[in-house]
């Protein structure tokens, strides 16, 4: 990114604002939104920016680099809060509510949601052998169940 600047290319990283737990502790991220991807605004002189240091390459058609619309910059930019673009947030459980387990032994399964636990990962309560039965699993096994 640097050197396209340098080169006098104006250049647009979209980034994240994201959490992830490290060592028990957690942690913002800023990662970038498209990875491996960034915006070039090119007016001339294309061919010079498949030169430049840490440049892959370009995405291209037969008539040259691929114009993404000033319309879609400016919404990807009117997400942005201090810098980083606000995705939306995931649902979220509360204890009590019905889940459903997508994955795993129990796919398919109806559960109760008990709370979070380090590590991205969540307790249920599981009916099994005719009573409750507390079970870890990675959040994204499970969903609210929608009656």
């Amino acid at each position: 990114m640097r050197w396209l600047g340098m080169k006098g290319y104006v250049v647009y990283l979209p980034r994240i604002r994201d959490f992830r737990i490290r060592q028990g502790r957690r942690i913002e991220c800023r990662p970038a939104l498209f990875p491996g991807y960034l915006f070039v605004l090119i007016e001339s002189r294309w061919y010079s920016v498949g030169s430049t240091p840490g440049v892959i390459g370009l995405l291209r058609d037969e008539l040259g680099p691929v114009k993404v619309s000033d319309r879609i910059i400016d919404e990807i930019r009117q997400r942005e809060r201090n810098g980083l673009i606000e995705l939306p947030r995931r649902e979220e459980f509360q204890i009590g509510d019905q889940v459903r387990i997508l994955q795993g032994p129990f796919a398919g399964h109806l559960a109760l949601y008990a709370g979070m636990k380090p590590r991205e990962r969540v307790e249920i309560l599981l009916q099994l052998l005719g009573s409750e039965q507390r079970v870890e699993l990675p959040r994204v096994d499970i969903e609210v169940a929608r009656s």
